[in-house]
Protein backbone atom coordinates (compact mmCIF):
# COMPACT_ATOMS: atom_id res chain seq x y z
CA UNK A 1 0.00 0.00 0.00
CA UNK A 2 2.71 2.74 0.96
CA UNK A 3 3.97 1.75 -2.69
CA UNK A 4 0.94 2.89 -4.08
CA UNK A 5 1.22 5.76 -2.27
CA UNK A 6 4.20 6.90 -3.21
CA UNK A 7 4.11 6.06 -6.64
CA UNK A 8 1.42 8.15 -7.00
CA UNK A 9 2.51 11.07 -5.36
CA UNK A 10 5.39 11.00 -8.11
CA UNK A 11 2.91 10.96 -10.39
CA UNK A 12 1.46 13.90 -9.39
CA UNK A 13 4.79 15.70 -8.92
CA UNK A 14 6.10 14.75 -12.75
CA UNK A 15 5.51 17.46 -14.98
CA UNK A 16 7.45 15.74 -18.02
CA UNK A 17 4.52 15.34 -20.30
CA UNK A 18 2.98 18.04 -19.24
CA UNK A 19 3.24 20.36 -22.24
CA UNK A 20 2.44 17.39 -24.62
CA UNK A 21 -1.01 16.80 -22.37
CA UNK A 22 -2.19 20.59 -22.63
CA UNK A 23 -1.08 20.59 -26.25
CA UNK A 24 -3.30 17.74 -27.90
CA UNK A 25 -6.26 19.21 -25.55
CA UNK A 26 -5.82 22.84 -27.13
CA UNK A 27 -4.63 22.04 -30.22
CA UNK A 28 -8.72 20.92 -31.66
CA UNK A 29 -9.85 24.28 -30.43
CA UNK A 30 -7.15 26.23 -32.10
CA UNK A 31 -7.69 25.20 -34.87
CA UNK A 32 -11.40 25.43 -35.01
CA UNK A 33 -10.80 29.37 -33.80
CA UNK A 34 -8.20 29.72 -36.84
CA UNK A 35 -10.45 27.72 -39.45
CA UNK A 36 -13.39 30.09 -38.20
CA UNK A 37 -11.45 33.48 -38.05
CA UNK A 38 -10.17 32.58 -41.95
CA UNK A 39 -14.11 31.42 -42.86
CA UNK A 40 -15.01 34.61 -41.28
CA UNK A 41 -12.41 36.67 -43.27
CA UNK A 42 -13.44 35.32 -46.20
CA UNK A 43 -17.01 36.45 -46.03
CA UNK A 44 -16.21 39.88 -45.21
CA UNK A 45 -14.05 39.74 -48.31
CA UNK A 46 -16.84 38.26 -50.45
CA UNK A 47 -19.49 40.59 -49.32
CA UNK A 48 -16.86 43.49 -50.01
CA UNK A 49 -16.48 42.83 -53.46
CA UNK A 50 -19.95 42.19 -53.75
CA UNK A 51 -20.40 46.10 -52.57
CA UNK A 52 -18.00 47.35 -54.59
CA UNK A 53 -19.32 45.33 -57.90
CA UNK A 54 -23.14 46.30 -57.33
CA UNK A 55 -21.59 50.14 -56.48
CA UNK A 56 -19.53 50.20 -60.32
CA UNK A 57 -22.48 49.39 -62.18
CA UNK A 58 -25.15 51.69 -60.08
CA UNK A 59 -22.23 54.13 -61.47
CA UNK A 60 -22.00 53.51 -64.63
CA UNK A 61 -25.76 52.77 -65.34
CA UNK A 62 -26.57 56.40 -63.46
CA UNK A 63 -24.63 58.00 -65.99
CA UNK A 64 -25.77 56.43 -69.26
CA UNK A 65 -28.21 58.29 -71.50
CA UNK A 66 -31.12 56.26 -73.22
CA UNK A 67 -30.71 56.68 -77.37
CA UNK A 68 -32.53 59.18 -78.95
CA UNK A 69 -33.06 58.94 -82.47
CA UNK A 70 -35.48 61.47 -83.19
CA UNK A 71 -32.90 64.61 -82.10
CA UNK A 72 -31.23 66.61 -84.15
CA UNK A 73 -28.65 65.14 -84.44
CA UNK A 74 -29.33 61.54 -83.90
CA UNK A 75 -27.97 60.04 -80.02
CA UNK A 76 -27.39 56.07 -80.14
CA UNK A 77 -26.71 55.34 -76.60
CA UNK A 78 -23.76 52.37 -76.46
CA UNK A 79 -25.08 51.47 -72.96
CA UNK A 80 -26.38 48.09 -71.84
CA UNK A 81 -27.44 45.68 -69.46
CA UNK A 82 -25.38 43.63 -70.41
CA UNK A 83 -22.31 46.08 -70.02
CA UNK A 84 -23.43 47.22 -66.57
CA UNK A 85 -23.84 43.37 -65.35
CA UNK A 86 -19.96 42.59 -66.46
CA UNK A 87 -18.79 45.59 -65.16
CA UNK A 88 -20.30 44.14 -62.03
CA UNK A 89 -19.08 40.39 -62.12
CA UNK A 90 -16.07 40.97 -64.05
CA UNK A 91 -15.13 44.86 -62.95
CA UNK A 92 -14.54 46.08 -66.42
CA UNK A 93 -17.11 45.71 -69.31
CA UNK A 94 -15.91 42.65 -70.90
CA UNK A 95 -18.52 41.35 -73.41
CA UNK A 96 -17.38 38.08 -73.37
CA UNK A 97 -17.14 37.24 -69.72
CA UNK A 98 -14.45 34.96 -69.98
CA UNK A 99 -12.05 36.88 -67.14
CA UNK A 100 -12.11 35.66 -63.75
CA UNK A 101 -15.12 37.12 -61.19
CA UNK A 102 -14.55 39.20 -58.67
CA UNK A 103 -16.20 36.83 -56.80
CA UNK A 104 -16.03 33.31 -57.25
CA UNK A 105 -19.27 31.83 -58.24
CA UNK A 106 -20.89 35.29 -59.07
CA UNK A 107 -21.32 34.94 -62.55
CA UNK A 108 -25.71 34.47 -63.08
CA UNK A 109 -27.13 37.37 -64.22
CA UNK A 110 -30.04 36.81 -62.25
CA UNK A 111 -27.84 37.85 -59.17
CA UNK A 112 -27.99 41.71 -60.23
CA UNK A 113 -30.82 43.28 -60.16
CA UNK A 114 -30.75 47.19 -62.52
CA UNK A 115 -33.74 49.18 -61.68
CA UNK A 116 -35.64 50.95 -63.99
CA UNK A 117 -34.86 49.38 -67.27
CA UNK A 118 -34.70 51.77 -69.71
CA UNK A 119 -33.69 54.26 -67.77
CA UNK A 120 -35.77 57.36 -68.12
CA UNK A 121 -36.14 59.78 -71.61
CA UNK A 122 -36.18 63.17 -69.82
CA UNK A 123 -34.93 62.44 -66.22
CA UNK A 124 -36.02 64.59 -63.59
CA UNK A 125 -33.62 64.95 -60.55
CA UNK A 126 -35.47 62.72 -58.40
CA UNK A 127 -35.15 59.73 -60.99
CA UNK A 128 -32.95 57.05 -59.01
CA UNK A 129 -31.21 54.02 -60.22
CA UNK A 130 -30.77 51.31 -58.09
CA UNK A 131 -29.13 48.40 -57.81
CA UNK A 132 -29.47 45.62 -55.90
CA UNK A 133 -26.49 42.07 -56.17
CA UNK A 134 -27.27 39.09 -54.27
CA UNK A 135 -24.51 35.85 -53.66
CA UNK A 136 -24.75 32.59 -52.25
CA UNK A 137 -21.13 32.31 -49.99
CA UNK A 138 -19.79 29.38 -50.96
CA UNK A 139 -18.15 27.96 -47.88
CA UNK A 140 -15.20 25.34 -47.34
CA UNK A 141 -16.17 22.03 -46.62
CA UNK A 142 -16.13 22.89 -42.96
CA UNK A 143 -19.62 24.39 -43.40
CA UNK A 144 -20.87 21.26 -45.46
CA UNK A 145 -19.22 19.08 -42.59
CA UNK A 146 -20.99 20.92 -39.82
CA UNK A 147 -24.52 21.44 -41.44
CA UNK A 148 -23.64 25.60 -41.70
CA UNK A 149 -27.12 26.50 -43.70
CA UNK A 150 -25.66 28.37 -46.91
CA UNK A 151 -25.13 32.29 -46.12
CA UNK A 152 -27.17 34.78 -48.67
CA UNK A 153 -25.00 38.02 -48.96
CA UNK A 154 -26.83 41.01 -50.44
CA UNK A 155 -26.11 44.21 -51.20
CA UNK A 156 -28.15 47.86 -52.72
CA UNK A 157 -26.72 50.85 -53.85
CA UNK A 158 -29.24 53.76 -55.05
CA UNK A 159 -27.65 56.50 -57.28
CA UNK A 160 -29.09 59.81 -58.41
CA UNK A 161 -29.99 59.43 -62.56
CA UNK A 162 -27.44 61.92 -64.27
CA UNK A 163 -27.25 60.72 -67.77
CA UNK A 164 -24.26 61.93 -69.59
Amino acid sequence: MASRARARQKLRQDETGSVLTEALLLLPFLTIFSIGVLEFGNVLWQRHQLQTGVRDAARYWSRCQPAQPGSNPPFYSWCSVAIAQNIAFYGKPNPTGADNPRVPGWTDPADLTIAPVPQPSHPASTDLVTVTGTLDYLGSPLFGALQIPIIEIEYTHTERYVGW
